[in-house]
């Protein structure tokens, strides 16, 4: 079979866009944020969540799309496994808690900063001694810190113990005007003057404007993993991803790049955890148990590690469909878990894969249809 035969896949709406001018590129990310801020009102039928608040499900969504990107940074630039993310997703909460209700009532826009903080040196704390294992160690390493944690939660008294922390206050609020949703119970769209939401007014009831501050550090956060990823660091987390060894011969501080990465995925992974503490008012060690190490790592997994928007989707797709078919609670942990080993089989480098692992592919392909041919070329001249 000759080479050219083959069909190679090519990564064609990604090229596409980026060829696009700056200002179109520019007004398309624009009406996305937008349609992304307007979901919670429109509540177009074929998503919404019938069984669930569908606010609150956003809000899941664009918390687990926060913690996939900072565990992007661990995993997909740096190359780390970490199993244990789940605990600095508890530390950054946790901190919340306890400068806000538990010992102190000190304000959100003051514990916020805190809590990323502290989280970030927790981070270094974890990553000073523990990275210079690899692999498997390294995973068993960050797994054990994952539990740590939530025992640490769960026998310290100053921290609530099992009983946790409750009536964590959130965000000061700014009543600007009320945002009417739609009614398509009729089949057509109407507005539905009896069900709004007041901009910026963080209710227990209404958890839209929840979501809109999540996805607000979302887009703030995409914005600065972008800079990053092309910047001197980026370039340093892919030679030590693609071979550490030969990143430390060519001058690269492996060690100090990786520890950064454990502080920058440290740093998100509190800040989601700040987040998802003010907008539930209560915090206890079952909140962060190992289930959500893993579901984290499968988001990153599931959607392509290294590429920003696949680890997003394979986070909306981990926090969206157990709600969306609730009905289905005695089958759904069975169907994810067969749905992720016909991905990994199928798909093993996610559904949207970085450039470079499909460039690779490609590459791949390609040495294999040339040798192939060659192969053929020979068998017919000795045949000949």
């Amino acid at each position: 079979m000759s080479p050219r035969a083959i069909k190679l896949p090519r990564v064609a709406v990604g090229e596409r866009f980026d060829a696009l001018p700056k200002p179109v590129k520019i007004g398309a990310m624009t009406a996305l944020a937008l349609l992304f801020y307007a979901l919670p009102l429109l509540e177009p039928p074929f998503i919404s969540t019938p069984d669930s608040d569908f606010g609150a499900v956003l809000f899941a969504v664009a918390t687990y799309a926060l913690v996939a990107l900072g565990l992007n940074i661990v995993i997909g630039y740096a190359g780390l496994l970490d199993l244990g993310y789940v605990g600095f997703y508890a530390v950054g909460a946790y901190t919340v808690g306890v400068l806000t209700a538990k010992h102190a009532s000190l304000p959100f826009l003051l514990v916020v900063p805190i809590a990323v903080v502290v989280t970030m040196i927790s981070g270094v704390l974890l990553g000073a001694p523990t990275l210079r294992v690899r692999g498997d160690y390294l995973a068993i390493v960050t797994l054990g810190f994952g539990e740590i944690i939530r025992l640490t939660a769960n026998n310290s008294e100053w921290l609530g113990e099992a009983a946790g922390i409750n009536q964590i206050p959130g965000p000061p609020d700014l009543p600007l005007f009320d945002v009417p949703h739609l009614n398509w119970e009729t089949g057509t769209p109407l507005i539905d003057v009896n069900d709004t939401t007041t901009v910026i007014e963080f209710g227990i009831l209404d958890q839209v404007p929840y979501y809109w501050l999540a996805l607000t550090v979302v887009i703030i956060v995409l914005f600065a993993d972008r800079l990053i990823k092309d910047s001197r660091v980026g370039r340093a987390w892919e030679a030590t991803r693609e071979d550490e060894d030969a990143a430390e011969l060519m001058g690269v501080p492996t060690f100090r790049y990786k520890l950064l990465a454990f502080a920058m995925g440290a740093f998100i992974g509190g800040l989601a955890g700040a987040l998802y503490a003010t907008k539930t008012a209560f915090i206890s060690p079952e909140s962060f148990i190992l289930i959500l190490s893993i579901l984290f790592v499968a988001a990153v997994v599931i959607g392509g590690q290294g590429n920003r928007w696949g680890v997003m989707v394979g986070a909306a797709l981990v926090a969206y469909l157990p709600e969306r078919f609730r009905g289905f609670e005695e089958w759904r942990i069975l169907v994810f878990g067969i749905a992720l080993m016909v991905l990994m089989t199928f798909r093993p480098q996610g559904l949207l894969p970085p450039r470079r692992t499909v460039r690779a592919k490609q590459l791949e392909h390609e040495v294999e249809a040339l040798e192939e041919g060659l192969e053929v070329e020979v068998e017919e001249g000795r045949q000949a």
